[in-house]
């Protein structure tokens, strides 16, 4: 049971029951994609038969989903070089030649994208217990940059379509998705949760808000309950990403607190969390092919020193 009036206990005790500090050494960057390993790949590229594929992301444009929250805003896409700089011999390119150029401005975190390990601390410490003040600067993170991330996001992906088989198609904002829920969502879709794996968790939230965001980014939403902490440790799996922009439920289950099982996950347990991934196409192919597992490729560009990262991930069964 969860003690509303105390998330400092409960974070504490979690974060002490979960740690994997040291466990892949002191040197460690990489968390709990240590687990998703060169055999793990191996067995996930068996999963292709069809050659059908789904590009996971949101688009990334001015109608995104930001509306200001935490001063992030939706991308800014410009034009430096156009059809009608070419079209008015402006470019200065020899026999006929004309091109395009762009540019773009944005929150690394205002769409799909993934958390990094040195997004979030827990009283001081980033992840491995590291101080937060060597990790993270003005510089950016000097230790876990997002970058180290690029070449280990491929491997076998897992649709827990928690938002079909408990809410009937979406679940209620501010649901709670307990470890029950998601172990009895994975049993009716015939499928195992183990090492290695990325989990993907459909709520259905995106659904319902495709044609007004209103409080999408920022506000209440279902999400993972705080007493999943253990199941995500236990489990061993390499990451887990949302169709939500908080990952967790929203509000969260404490009288006074802000994402408590962010504080468990990125810095303790060391896990790679995504958001704002857009599943559906994808869970209603799983629906009429019965199928929720399928090869999962989804690196983050390699911005140097970045503590997140824009993705575009691609499931193929």
């Amino acid at each position: 049971m969860i003690d509303r009036a105390d998330p400092e206990g409960a974070i504490a005790e979690a974060a002490e029951r979960c740690s994997n500090w040291g466990r892949w050494g002191p040197d460690d960057r990489l968390g709990t994609l240590n687990h998703l390993d060169s055999a793990k790949r191996r067995e996930a590229a068996g999963l292709i038969r069809r050659g059908a594929s789904w590009s996971l992301s949101l688009r990334f444009d001015v109608d995104g989903p930001q509306r200001g929250w935490r001063r992030r805003t939706n991308p800014v896409h410009t034009m430096l070089d156009t059809g009608t700089d070419a079209a008015l011999g402006n470019q200065g390119f020899p026999h006929g030649m004309g091109g395009a150029d762009d540019v773009i401005a944005m929150p690394l975190q205002c769409s799909t994208q993934w958390d990094g390990l040195g997004h979030i601390f827990d009283h001081g410490k980033a992840w491995n217990g590291r101080p937060a003040e060597q990790v993270v600067t003005s510089d950016g993170d000097l230790v876990t940059g997002i970058e180290h991330f690029a070449a280990h996001v491929a491997g076998r992906g897992v649709l827990l379509d928690v938002g079909r088989v408990v809410g009937g198609g979406e679940l209620a904002d501010g649901f709670a998705i307990t470890e029950e829920h998601l172990t009895a969502t994975a049993e009716q879709h015939g499928v195992e949760v183990g090492r290695g794996d990325i989990v993907l968790v459909r709520t259905g939230q995106l659904t319902r808000v495709r044609d007004g965001w209103g409080e999408y980014a920022g506000g209440p939403a279902p999400g993972l309950s705080f007493g999943t902490a253990g199941w995500l440790h236990r489990t061993e799996i390499a990451a887990i990403a949302t169709d939500t922009w908080g990952f967790e439920v929203r509000p969260n289950e404490f009288d006074d607190a802000f994402q408590p099982l962010h504080q468990v996950v990125i810095p303790n347990i060391g896990l790679l969390v995504g958001e704002m991934w857009d599943l559906d196409a994808l869970a209603a192919d799983c629906v009429q092919d019965g199928v929720h597992e399928f090869w999962l490729t989804a690196a983050p560009l390699p911005i140097t020193g970045a503590v997140g990262s824009p993705v575009n991930p691609i499931a193929v069964k």
